[in-house]
C-alpha cells in the first residue's frame, strides 16, 4: 500500500533564522525553500499527487488557495510536474507522480470545471505516471442504498462522471497510454458506488480511484469498500482519494488497497486543536503531542484585535512572547523545570483567550485542558526523542507553534513518522 502526498506548495526555508524569526533578505520563496522529499534524508511519501484545480483556475470557478501562478503553471506544464516538484532525482524518479482534476474545487458548480480533453491535455504536459478521470463529487452516502430515482442530483452527478471516464480512457488509449488511467468512483451509497466500480471495469479501466470518502466515517468507509471488492473482486487496484482517515489505516489492510492520499500528517501540526505532533511508541502505534502556542505578537490577529480593544498593550505582550521563547528553550537545554516552564508559556497563552473576549469561565477551562496538554508534552520532551532530520536540526523549534516554517517542519516530521508507521503496520499484516 503505497502512501501519497498531495502537494500543497508546502516547502520551508532551510535557512530560517529562528532566534530573530526570519529569512534571508534575498530569499526566493521555491527557489531557494525545500519540500519534505528533500529537507528529509528520505521521502516521507510514496509518491506525490498534484490536482489540476490547484494549478489552473478554471473558468468561473474561485482560485484554490494553494493555486499556482500563472508562471508556476506555465513552467511545470513546460519541464513536467517531477523536475518541477523536485522529484526527479534518483531517490524519487520511480515513485509514482499521480494528477487528478481536484473536484473539490468546483463541488458547487452544477459541471465539472475541466473536460476530458483538458485533462488528459494537463496530465500529458505533466508528465505524470498516473491520471484520474475527471470526476463530479456526490457528498452524500447513504447506507440503506436508496434507488437513483429518489437522488436526482446525485444520480446526475454519477452519470456525468462515468460518461467522463468512458471519454477519458478513450482519449488516454489515443494518446499513446503515456500514463495509467485510473477511473473515479463516485455515487451515493454503497451499492451505486460498487456499480460505479463495475462499470469502470468493463470499460477497461484496472486501477480505480475512490472519492466521496472525506465526510465518512471509519465504518461506513469499510462498508463501501467490502461492497466494491463484492461486486468487482481482488484484481483491480484501488485507490483511496483524500482518505482524510489515515491515522486508521490499521483497519483498512484487508481490502486490497494499493494506494492512498493524504494530507492529514502535515495538516494537523497547525489545524489539529491537540494533536500536532507524531511519535512512533513501542507498541507499534502512534502517539500524539500538543505543540507549545506561541505566536509571534504583533502578527497574530486574535492578540491584535485585544490590543486594538485596550485588553492589553503590545509592548507587554512582546515582552512576554520572548520570556516564554526565552524560559523554553532554556528548559531544552537542561535548565529550569517544567512547571516554571509552563508558567511562563501559560502566561503568554492566555492573551489569546483575552483577545477573543472570551468570559472568565470558559477562559479558565481552556487553559486548564491547555496546560495539561503542554505539561504532557515538555515532560516527555518528544522531540529529543526523534532522530528525523529535522528534529536532529532545529530541535525544540519543530514543537514550537509560530509561523509557516515551524508549523510545516513539524508537519513534515509528521509525514515521516506516518510513512514509517505505515511501513510497520502492512508488515505486521503481511
Amino acid at each position: 500500500m503505497k502512501f501519497l502526498y498531495s502537494d500543497t506548495q508546502d516547502y520551508v526555508d532551510p535557512d530560517y533564522d529562528f532566534l530573530n524569526d526570519r529569512s534571508a533578505p534575498k530569499r526566493e520563496r521555491y527557489w531557494d525553500d525545500l519540500y519534505a522529499h528533500e529537507i528529509m534524508l528520505t521521502a516521507p511519501y510514496d509518491g506525490l499527487l498534484v490536482a489540476m484545480s490547484a494549478v489552473r483556475k478554471a473558468e468561473g470557478v474561485a482560485a484554490s488557495k494553494v493555486r499556482y501562478s500563472t508562471a508556476e503553471e506555465q513552467r511545470l506544464l513546460r519541464i513536467g510536474a517531477r523536475k518541477f516538484l523536485r522529484f526527479d532525482g534518483p531517490l524519487f524518479r520511480d515513485l509514482m507522480l499521480m494528477g487528478d482534476c481536484g473536484a473539490f474545487a468546483y463541488v458547487e458548480h452544477t459541471e465539472p470545471a475541466y473536460s476530458p480533453e483538458e485533462v488528459c491535455e494537463f496530465y500529458l504536459d505533466g508528465e505524470f505516471t498516473h491520471g484520474v478521470s475527471p470526476d463530479h463529487v456526490i457528498f452524500e452516502c447513504d447506507l440503506d442504498n436508496p434507488p437513483a430515482r429518489a437522488m436526482p442530483e446525485a444520480h446526475r452527478r454519477f452519470q456525468i462522471t462515468l460518461e467522463n471516464a468512458r471519454k477519458f480512457i478513450k482519449l488516454v488509449h489515443q494518446e499513446g497510454d503515456f500514463f495509467e488511467p485510473m477511473g473515479a468512483v463516485q455515487g451515493w451509497s454503497p451499492q451505486s458506488m460498487a456499480a460505479a466500480a463495475d462499470e469502470l471495469v468493463k470499460m477497461g479501466y484496472q486501477y480505480l480511484a475512490i472519492g466521496g470518502l472525506v465526510p465518512l466515517k471509519v465504518d461506513a468507509i469499510k462498508i463501501v469498500l467490502d461492497t466494491i471488492r463484492r461486486k468487482i473482486g481482488p484484481d483491480p487496484k484501488l485507490h483511496l482519494l483524500g482518505f482524510a482517515k489515515a491515522d486508521h489505516i490499521h483497519q483498512f489492510t484487508n481490502f486490497g488497497i494499493t494506494s492512498f492520499d493524504s494530507t492529514s500528517p502535515l495538516i494537523r501540526a497547525f489545524k489539529d486543536e491537540k494533536s500536532n505532533y507524531y511519535l512512533k511508541n513501542p507498541e507499534g502505534g502512534l502517539d500524539y503531542y500538543t505543540a507549545i502556542r506561541i505566536p509571534q505578537a504583533l502578527e497574530n490577529s486574535r492578540l491584535m484585535q485585544g490590543v486594538k480593544r485596550g485588553l492589553f498593550s503590545a509592548e507587554d505582550l512582546v515582552n512576554r512572547e520572548q520570556r516564554a521563547l526565552k524560559v523554553l528553550r532554556e528548559f531544552d537545554r537542561g535548565k529550569g523545570s517544567v512547571e516554571g516552564t509552563v508558567d511562563a508559556v501559560m502566561d503568554y497563552h492566555r492573551f489569546l483567550l483575552l483577545g477573543e473576549g472570551e468570559d472568565e469561565r470558559t477562559q479558565a477551562k481552556t487553559l486548564a485542558k491547555t496546560r495539561e496538554r503542554i505539561e504532557r508534552t515538555l515532560q516527555d520532551r518528544p522531540w529529543k526523542r526523534c532522530d528525523c532530520a529535522i528534529c536532529q536540526s532545529v530541535g525544540v523549534e519543530v514543537i514550537i507553534f509560530r509561523s509557516s516554517n515551524r508549523n510545516k517542519r513539524r508537519g513534515m516530521h509528521n509525514l515521516g513518522v506516518y510513512h514509517q508507521h505505515l511501513k510497520n503496520t502492512l508488515e505486521r499484516h503481511a
